[in-house]
């Protein structure tokens, strides 16, 4: 059974009812929590619409959707991250295993490269040998500087040792691929705030930020871990890996909501260049179909 999109259930919800009646603001309601808008979200996102069309005498589908997008917006913001020349800039990358965290660091290898930026990727994820592995390929298929310690080693001087290159070359991006072993989470959050304390020592003043990569398809799960990681190191944006469905697209309003943290990047596929900065008008556009 394929699990239909958001943007299809609101089309046949217009079909289905012939007027927005309360049944059909209780059917919006079941449909936006499926589409990963979580439920004290959906109810309160509803109330204020269903408040407002009868109110403002709203019924027909086009302008009930407008006053919805207005409203998703107030919480899917983007932002974008000014590399400043000649300092020395740190990216830390977080998230947990399996959402595409180590070739999402390739990619803005090449993305940033593209744009001039010196581009160093730190394989500050230690305790996968496959991650060190990884971003030492993708370093040389893209042509851009990895600094590596052998396995197991302390994930900070990894860090440390690639701010050091970037000083040394004069400024540029150190992009750290951190390990994301969730489930033991007391240790992961005390070696991520170690990097953090590292990585924020290390990087001129205002040019360290703290992103999280979360798989699109995950929905719910995506806010949860994007509570987890931001309790521990305060995040500053968040990247969405795996965007090819809709069907999940609410995660970000929630996350947008109820953390305030804006979206860098979407990626939509495997290839380097299958990323591209955030529009949460496109975003928004195709949640609803």
């Amino acid at each position: 059974m394929v699990k239909r999109s958001f943007g299809e259930k609101l089309k046949s919800l217009f079909t289905h009812h012939k007027s927005a009646d309360e049944e059909f603001f209780e059917d919006l309601t079941d449909a936006l929590i499926e589409g990963d808008i979580g439920a004290a979200g959906a109810v309160e996102l509803v109330d204020r619409l269903e408040s407002l069309c009868k109110k403002e005498k709203i019924y027909d589908e086009e302008n009930i959707k407008a006053e919805l997008k207005k409203m998703l917006l107030e919480n899917v913001k983007s932002v974008d991250f000014e590399i400043q020349e000649g300092k020395v800039n740190v990216f830390m990358i977080l998230g947990v295993n399996g959402v595409g965290k180590t070739t999402t660091v390739a990619k803005m290898a090449k993305y940033y490269t593209e744009k001039n930026v010196d581009v160093i990727m730190a394989a500050s994820d230690t305790f996968r040998a496959a991650a060190v592995d990884q971003i030492s390929m993708h370093g040389e298929k893209l042509g851009v500087r990895v600094v590596k310690h052998q396995m197991g080693s302390d994930p900070s001087a990894v860090v440390f040792d690639a701010a050091q290159a970037c000083k040394a070359k004069g400024g540029g991006l150190v992009l750290a691929d951190t390990a994301g072993r969730l489930h033991n989470k007391e240790n992961l959050v005390n070696e991520l705030k170690k990097i953090d304390r590292i990585a924020g020592s290390k990087a001129d003043e205002g040019c360290y930020k703290k992103i999280l990569v979360v798989d699109a398809t995950t929905g719910q799960n995506a806010v949860r871990q994007a509570e987890v990681f931001n309790e521990a190191v305060s995040l500053d944006a968040i990247i969405l890996t795996k965007y090819d469905s809709t069907a999940k697209g609410g995660g970000i309003y929630t996350i947008g909501k109820t953390l305030g943290i804006p979206v860098l990047f979407i990626c939509t596929g495997e290839k380097y260049e299958n990323i591209a900065p955030f529009s949460p008008e496109d975003y928004v556009e195709e949640f609803l179909g």
